[in-house]
């Protein structure tokens, strides 16, 4: 798949995977437009990129979780007189804990971020993508997708729209020449975890976001529609077809159970 001279959107570039993508695509040749809310981190990884790379990188910071906040993106890139081929929706969070002690307010940005600017992003750039008959959208789903996940059930069912959307886009990208992927990371050494302040919400070895990167570009060139990243990780995503739907919430429940009572959820970002 060509990458150099293409421009690729990353949403949530400043650290972890979205930045892992943005180094590994800088290093092809490919032009970048970094989003996301910290516009220090981004104009830092936009210096080492241009310096490193010598290709064009533009810093757009934006909340996504702001219901306008699409809208101004797409005007910004088109005023900019960029082109989108490569889009990467990788921005999201989540929180830990029980919903019926969640902050209503965080539980709606959480899918504001996780689903609806996901879906408009999509939206807006796959037009263009599907006339010029080129393109690709990476989506990030999560290992969490594959089951319900009790404390953090929000997370799950906002990650099991992502796949689930992601894959039917596929289906009807594929004629038109569009990759489209859904990549599903289980626990990666990214700040997700950091600020959630419980381990219980990280489940299994936890895998690079350089490996998950190399994971997903592997698999646009095998045409797949999702792809789970690491073989452990892989197992346990197939265990839900195999155990009673009973088993399978049980199973989970217990793996992110919150080891304390404390009665505010904690958020994690990637």
């Amino acid at each position: 798949m060509p990458f150099t001279d293409q421009t690729a959107l990353i949403t949530g570039a400043s650290t972890g995977i979205g930045a892992a993508f943005a180094r590994d695509l800088a290093a092809r040749g490919t032009h970048l437009i970094l989003v996301a809310r910290s516009k220090n981190k981004l104009d830092a990884l936009a210096g080492e990129l241009r310096t490193a790379h010598a290709i064009r990188v533009d810093v757009l910071p934006a909340d996504l979780t702001r219901p306008d906040a699409v809208a101004d993106l797409s005007d910004q890139i088109t005023r900019l007189g960029h082109t989108v081929d490569i889009l990467i929706n990788n921005a999201g969070f989540a929180t830990h804990g029980d919903l019926a002690a969640a902050d209503p307010h965080r539980v709606h940005n959480q899918v504001q971020l996780n689903v609806s600017a996901v879906v408009d992003l999509t939206t807006v750039f796959l037009p263009a993508m599907t006339a010029r008959r080129r393109g690709t959208i990476i989506n990030i789903a999560s290992t969490a997708a594959f089951q319900p996940l009790p404390h953090m059930a929000v997370y799950g069912a906002t990650k099991a729209f992502v796949l689930s959307f992601t894959e039917a886009l596929w289906a009807e990208a594929k004629p038109t020449g569009v990759r489209v992927l859904a990549l599903c990371p289980g626990a990666t050494e990214t700040p997700f975890f950091d600020v959630v302040g419980a381990e219980e919400a990280s489940v299994g070895k936890r895998r690079t976001p350089e490996q998950v990167v190399a994971t997903a570009l592997k698999a646009l060139d095998r045409g797949v529609p999702s792809i789970v990243d690491g073989r452990a990780n892989t197992l346990v995503t197939r265990l839900p077809r195999l155990l009673p739907r009973r088993a399978t919430i049980a199973i989970a429940e217990r793996s992110v159970r919150p080891r304390t009572t404390s009665p505010t959820p904690v958020t994690t970002h990637h």
